[in-house]
């Protein structure tokens, strides 16, 4: 449905929907980023950090970001989410101000996240909290920013990063305009236009299917190319993995980790083996789960561990008010293989078949399907499929950021950690986020199945370290030969570029 024919309030699309509809009592859907800063001219005259100031600075960005002062209303007939405003938005609840006791390490601030990651967020409010956290060792602060997934995904988290944060170090607040919220839609309202737009269904696709009819071999092979896709995207959707202690029934309750890797070193190893610097992500996450599974006493032999990797398949004007608009591929990571470079070789087979498959198509087509159809039983029905189903044993993200420094008020950003959510029976999870020169790594983990989670960082950087001594051992790959035709293509930038294609 049009928005614009109704100022009072905006649907969620249908894969937005979906992420509301994931949530339960121990399915968090909120993703989250650690940013954490330099202290520097945030410093107040009492040498504390100056949480008044960042607060105002906050307020200003909130003009670009309309949803981050609505809350979601329901549609009475089907139950569709739809954004309206808040009539009672109060700035002051959604900025948390907290510090870490002296000197607040990193441990203590992993606690704190874990511990905020596990509350979820209050449905009768926007879908969001910042928090401000002091106290850090070295001179530092930290922002918490805690985001539901309806609200966006992890291509448009970055893209959040543009309004939040700035190329260059300007302490400068804007001036804030004042806000008035709209009234929201009435239940007769919203029920009479889901009615109408029910009705308009049917006229659309017969609309849709007369153009097909006026070219129909263009029509029949475009049918048999998304049936292709779709066939592959179902039967990838339906393999089931090795069945492993991580996924076990879930709680409520989060850890979490991290790791700072170098780019340089990723990309090193990128040019030595050959593939791409999501390739070295993925062989190191094979690999670091070979090293968790085994000591947990699990049997690698004929293991198929199966990880999902989210690909953004936004079109190049961004979809606006759209905050997912995701696909994914599905693939065997070869954790039972020992030798780090054979690791390398499969995963590098594996994404390259997948690149040159139909799957994130297919994948991405039935997703449209439903938002066009408007149908909140067959969002349900695909929600519960996946619940069921369950075609993975992790989520494995790898998003592009910019490569240059950003700032808040002239404080200067030195790592931002994302944090995705787990999904039901789902103990762990994995984000990888580039930014200026490095790898941040983040790890989410259920704090009952994955009270290891320190030990799965520490298997993380062995299994950098395992793979760049063997790197060293071989003979650099050919270079690929790139055609002209190629270099005259523009190059996918952050906001635009899948993991896979970004970095």
């Amino acid at each position: 449905m049009d928005s614009s024919q109704h100022p009072r309030y905006e649907w969620l699309s249908w894969q937005d929907a979906s992420f509301v509809l994931f949530e339960h009592r121990a399915t968090h859907m909120h993703l989250a980023a650690l940013a954490i800063f330099e202290l520097g001219p945030l410093r107040s005259p009492t040498g504390r950090f100056d949480a008044a100031r960042l607060a105002r600075y906050g307020e200003s960005g909130l003009e670009k970001l309309p949803h981050y002062r609505q809350k979601l209303a329901f549609a009475p007939l089907s139950g569709r989410p739809v954004w309206v405003d808040d009539p009672h938005f109060d700035l002051d609840y959604h900025l948390r101000h907290t510090a870490l006791p002296a000197p607040g390490s990193e441990e203590d601030l992993k606690r704190l996240v874990g511990l905020v990651l596990s509350q979820p967020l209050d449905r009768d409010r926007p879908l969001w909290e910042m928090w401000l956290v002091e106290g850090l060792e070295r001179e530092r602060f930290a922002l918490l920013i805690k985001v539901h997934h309806c609200m966006m995904d992890g291509v448009a988290g970055a893209n959040l990063m543009t309004v939040l944060f700035r190329t260059e170090p300007d302490a400068s607040i804007p001036g804030v305009e004042a806000w008035f919220p709209r009234e929201a839609p009435s239940p007769l309202r919203l029920a009479l236009d889901e009615a109408l737009d029910r009705a308009s269904t049917p006229l659309a696709f017969a609309r849709a299917a007369a153009g097909a009819l006026r070219t129909p071999w263009r029509t029949l092979r475009r049918a048999r190319s998304r049936a292709a896709a779709v066939a592959e995207a179902l039967r990838d959707g339906f393999h089931r993995p090795s069945p492993t202690e991580l996924e076990r029934p879930i709680g409520p309750h989060r850890r979490v980790e991290w790791r700072t890797f170098e780019l340089a070193e990723f990309k090193a190893l990128r040019k030595q083996l050959g593939g791409t610097v999501n390739d070295v992500v993925l062989a190191i996450v094979a690999g670091a789960a070979r090293r968790f599974l085994e000591r947990r006493g699990e049997r690698l032999d004929d293991i198929d561990y199966r990880v999902v990797v989210p690909v953004n398949v936004r079109s190049p004007s961004g979809d606006p008010g759209v905050a997912n608009r995701v696909s994914a591929f599905f693939l065997s990571l070869p954790v039972a293989e020992p030798d780090p470079l054979g690791r390398f070789e499969r995963v590098r087979s594996e994404t390259a078949r997948l690149k040159s498959s139909r799957t994130a198509e297919g994948v991405d087509f039935l997703a449209q399907l439903v938002d066009r159809a408007g149908s909140a039983w067959l969002t349900g029905i695909g929600v519960r499929l996946v619940e069921r189903v369950q075609p993975y044993n992790q989520i494995v993200s790898n998003v592009p950021g910019p490569q240059y420094p950003l700032y808040v008020l002239g404080a200067r950003l030195l790592e931002l950690f994302p944090m995705s959510p787990l999904f039901e029976r789902q103990g762990l999870g994995t984000t990888v986020f580039s930014y200026d020169g490095k790898m941040c790594w983040g790890m989410v983990g259920d704090r009952d199945v994955v009270p290891d989670l320190g030990a799965l960082a520490r298997d993380v950087e062995a299994a950098l370290a395992e793979l760049r001594e063997a790197a060293a051992k071989r003979p650099p790959a050919e270079p690929k030969m790139r055609s002209r035709k190629a270099d005259s293509k523009r190059r996918p930038t952050p906001s635009d570029a899948s993991p896979s294609e970004a970095t």
